[in-house]
């Protein structure tokens, strides 16, 4: 009994984690069709072996020097390899006062539900 719980739990668990991960990059697909900027935070080496089209590279590490010249009221769709790094730099930005911000995820998952 105790492992049948065990594999409800686990199953629920990345149900739900999946719906999730598919709800943050189908919001991302509808701030790209209304016209946001698309950054991909990966690194350069990443970003050369695939990225979405609309898509400019930001890496990471280069947030500070890249988003200086942008309105901070721009929309704005941050994506990476798994979304970890992404939600970085969407904390990051947050707290330089951007106000537009949205997380889509990895693009992996963004590229599942791609419309």
């Amino acid at each position: 009994m105790r492992k049948f719980m065990m594999l409800v739990i686990t199953a629920l668990t990345l149900v739900t984690s999946s719906a999730f991960a598919s709800e943050r990059a189908e919001k991302g697909w509808q701030w790209i069709d209304q016209g946001a900027i698309v950054v991909d935070v990966r690194t350069p080496s990443e970003f050369n072996h695939g990225h979405l089209d609309s898509a400019i590279n930001y890496p990471l590490s280069e947030l500070e020097q890249h988003f200086a010249t942008i309105e901070k009221s721009t929309a704005i769709v941050l994506y990476c390899r798994s979304g970890n790094r992404s939600e970085q730099a969407y904390r990051y930005l947050k707290a330089q006062g951007f106000s537009n911000l949205h997380n889509a995820g990895g693009l992996n998952e963004l590229l599942k539900t791609k419309p």
